[in-house]
């Protein structure tokens, strides 16, 4: 009786132990091949030889939710051990905020990246020219046209064409080919405001250009200052200048406009700029219209224009600036509120939107480097950069997935676009942003505009030529 007693008690433990071992098991991310991209992603499930599951049964044996993320992610071909070599820019926080978007593809896969961070394009030349090229590389569109030889299209790489809009694939394409898939954006296209003073104002938000201008002769005639538009940045005084000219191309002329002058088929001293200049010049000039007139624009850092807008006495209604003028606020004014001390709009009547942005290009076309494209465009993709809120993602998936409210709001401005500019300055090489830049200053401090244009024309023509 006593043995008898004792197995048994022998068996109970037996079974305990064998529970708590399975409970204690990580399942292993295995690689699995998915549907082809143009279909839903949807991954089928591990066949099992049991029968149907009741819905009793199910309930028991629904999946942790790991295992359901990773199952959204398409392995492909990869092998646990694989190596992704990436070459980008970004650093500290940016980094940081990236490792966190890849996170679920690294675990998933079981893929081990290889990343090095560099401002220096001289360094993706060099490894190019060597042909030891990165993988991937995180650059921006002048790129896709130098390296367009050497590049893998996107469209043999699983990507995911339907979480795109038509004129970003557009702004990827040369030569007929897609060479780049747009993975980071920060639009320019925006006027921050204090919603506290406007309503103490009367004044609404304008939703046309000719509601801006009207808004902005209101102010006038209210004796305040509508605008802020202090433009000193060291060697680079005069871009928040040409930031805001492109954005007026945008309202007069529109994106293809923008394009031109982009790819030379549009001369900088064409009328259509000059009528641009000349509107940025009334308000840029006049202190009736910004602070401290030309001088004011020439002399004001143009982190301190932001300031001035949202200090304790502000100086001026409004100033036009690109996304990260949040940081800037709330570095000097932490106890201000979004939504109630400060808000932004986009540049009413703006036919397209202007912005920076950072294109993934792939120098190579291994199982891994396809997964990672198929995973970075997926759904699951798109709504971890939005998470992870590394400015905005192209990817239309991540439009909903945004934990910050003011990220939310760029990215609607962003979904609603019909086109995308980039910086004109930065996409002309050679020198010619220099020349932007130092035009635009001339033109404030009352240089004539025709010779101002003329001399900008010349400098595009030289970095244009063949």
């Amino acid at each position: 009786m006593k043995k008898s007693k004792l197995w048994s008690l022998i068996a109970v433990l037996l079974v305990v132990i064998l529970a708590i071992s399975a409970c204690g098991k990580t399942p292993t991310a295995t690689p699995t091949v998915a549907p082809t991209v143009s279909e839903p992603e949807t991954v089928e499930e591990p066949t099992v030889s049991e029968p149907e599951a009741s819905d009793e049964a199910a309930a028991v044996d629904e999946k942790p939710a790991d295992e359901v993320a990773a199952a959204e992610i398409d392995c492909m071909d990869v092998k646990a051990g694989d190596t992704i070599s990436l070459l980008y820019q970004w650093s500290g926080a940016e980094e940081e905020k990236f490792t966190a978007v890849l996170a679920p593809f690294v675990e998933a896969c079981g893929v081990t990246i290889t990343p090095e961070s560099s401002r220096d394009q001289a360094l993706l030349d060099t490894r190019v020219k060597a042909g030891t090229p990165p993988d991937l590389a995180f650059w921006q569109t002048p790129q896709l046209i130098q390296y367009k030889d050497q590049l893998i299209p996107m469209t043999d790489l699983g990507i995911n064409e339907a979480n795109y809009a038509e004129n970003w694939r557009a702004l990827g394409t040369v030569d007929g080919k897609w060479l780049g898939l747009p993975a980071k954006a920060d639009i320019k296209t925006l006027i921050w405001y204090s919603p506290k003073q406007f309503k103490e104002a009367g004044y609404t938000v304008p939703t046309t250009w000719e509601e801006l201008d009207a808004l902005v002769e209101k102010m006038v005639a209210d004796g305040k200052v509508p605008w802020s538009m202090g433009f000193e940045s060291g060697d680079a005084t005069g871009w928040t200048g040409t930031d805001f000219i492109q954005d007026i191309l945008l309202v007069q002329q529109g994106a293809e406009y923008v394009n031109g002058l982009i790819d030379g088929s549009i001369k900088y001293s064409d009328a259509g700029v000059k009528t641009a200049y000349e509107t940025y010049g009334k308000w840029a000039t006049d202190e009736k219209y910004t602070i401290g007139g030309a001088q004011g624009t020439l002399s004001t850092g143009f982190n301190d224009a932001i300031l001035k807008v949202f200090a304790d006495e502000p100086e001026a209604m409004m100033v036009k600036q690109s996304g990260f003028a949040m940081g800037t606020i709330l570095g000097t004014y932490p106890n201000l509120v979004y939504g109630t001390d400060f808000d932004f709009f986009g540049v009413p009547g703006a036919k397209g939107l202007q912005g920076g942005s950072d294109w993934m290009m792939a120098f190579s076309d291994k199982p891994a480097v396809k997964a990672f494209v198929a995973y970075l465009s997926s759904a699951k993709g798109g709504e971890e950069w939005a998470k992870a809120s590394f400015d905005l993602t192209p990817n239309l998936a991540g439009e909903k997935a945004y934990v910050d409210e003011t990220l939310l709001k760029k990215a609607e401005i962003l979904a609603g676009a019909t086109a995308f500019t980039p910086d004109i300055g930065d996409s002309i090489p050679g020198g010619f942003g220099k020349a932007e830049f130092s035009g635009v200053t001339d033109y404030v401090n009352g240089g004539d505009l025709d010779k101002v244009l003329e001399t900008i024309a010349a400098a595009q023509a030289e970095a244009l030529k063949e």
